[in-house]
């Protein structure tokens, strides 16, 4: 398992920027007692120290502490009280700042993503259809969802080392997609969202 997973000189030799385009292509893999389930990096944003949209502007606090550690450290926050967000601490120790992963192609483990989105809806498990492919891992709080990731266990360890990781991936060239970043309140005109052009798994 993680042979071929990103080093810490790859997240330690580049900029938050950089690293949000980098990281497209690569391979979000999660290798839990469950099973393995893993999906191409297909979107992705970049929070800066200096942004109004990154957690880390203005302040240190117990919540945002993991981003200010080694690039490759895991940060993962709640939003609206029940939705999980994954992201990937980047520029240097000491520097608060981030890329936020937001949508995957799903790749690995296909039925197991499906069943725990399904678990997750507050309905009858029996009654529903399951999600289409496309959709699994189209937003960060999806693909949180469908990869079995978890606050509670994954939040402040590394990308490095344990059972969650992100390798290579795919090595043909691809074409990336600028654009402003979406879902927040400020600091949206900055063109800090990065996506892999033309992909059908891109979060709406």
């Amino acid at each position: 398992m993680g042979d071929n997973r990103l080093p810490l000189s790859f997240y330690q030799s580049l900029d938050t920027i950089s690293l949000a385009r980098a990281l497209l292509g690569c391979e979000l893999v999660h290798d839990s007692p469950d099973g393995s389930t893993s999906g191409i990096i297909v979107e992705t944003e970049a929070y800066l120290c200096d942004d109004p949209a990154c957690h880390a502007f203005n302040r240190r606090t117990a919540r945002t502490e993991p981003m200010y550690r080694t690039p490759g450290t895991i940060y993962v926050y709640l939003i609206y009280g029940m939705y999980q967000c994954i992201n990937v601490v980047s520029n240097q120790e000491g520097i608060g700042e981030a890329v936020l992963i937001r949508a995957l192609q799903p790749l690995r483990g296909i039925a197991l993503m499906q069943q725990r989105r399904m678990l997750s809806r507050k309905v009858n498990y029996d009654l529903q259809k399951p999600f289409s492919v496309r959709d699994l891992c189209r937003g960060p709080g999806k693909l949180v969802q469908a990869m079995g990731i978890e606050r509670t266990y994954h939040n402040n360890k590394s990308f490095i080392e344990g059972n969650l990781y992100i390798t290579e991936g795919i090595e043909e060239k691809k074409e990336i997609t600028v654009s402003p970043r979406i879902g927040i309140n400020v600091g949206i005109d900055l063109p800090y969202r990065f996506s892999i052009k033309g992909s059908l798994y891109v979060s709406k």
